[in-house]
């Protein structure tokens, strides 16, 4: 028995889902905020994924091969998240030193993007992330980066263990109860 690592319940048989680039344990209920990961049996180093969160043990030969005749490599299925650049956590504090720096008012930078002052406001406070559209023409007027790959300081993280790898994943941050 082991408990699900998205809601804690209990389970006997756990199914493994991929959720936002994070492989996880869960229980049948929290299967289907992801993509489900499966071994297949002929090689265990490649990972099968199946978009049908509600099927069983019944289909593991249906959505595997679904899976594999899309990707004409025969690797395992692309996630939309593995390609995605996460905006970086201090995007506020970049985009007002560039906006300074340049010697414009919020107002002039909001002319020149053809955005409304009160979103250039919101993304200076950070009450709200840029949208891909918005982050590029900010990255292309400003001359910056706002994507944390290209951050130029990578945080450190010390959570008892010592380590300081500039990232880290959910297994660091929770305690497992076995």
């Amino acid at each position: 028995m082991v408990n699900c690592e998205m809601c804690g319940t209990t389970v006997a048989d756990p199914k493994t889902v991929k959720v936002e680039g994070a492989e996880l344990d869960v229980c049948g209920d929290c299967a289907e905020f992801g993509t489900e990961v499966r071994q297949d049996t002929g090689s265990s180093a490649s990972a099968k994924y199946s978009t049908d969160s509600s099927s069983t043990g019944s289909a593991g030969s249906t959505g595997g091969s679904s899976a594999s005749s899309g990707n004409s490599s025969g690797g395992r299925r692309r996630d939309m998240f593995d390609e995605m650049d996460e905006v970086a956590t201090d995007y506020d504090d970049r985009i007002r030193s560039a906006r300074e720096s340049k010697g414009l008012s919020q107002e002039k930078l909001a002319n020149q993007l053809n955005e409304k002052v009160g979103v250039i406001r919101k993304l200076e406070r950070g009450d709200t992330l840029p949208t891909d559209k918005v982050q590029q023409k900010l990255e292309q007027a400003l001359g910056i980066s706002l994507s944390e790959s290209d951050a130029d300081d990578d945080y450190e993280f010390d959570a008892d263990s010592g380590a300081s790898t500039g990232s880290y994943t959910l297994g660091d941050v929770v305690e497992r109860k076995d």
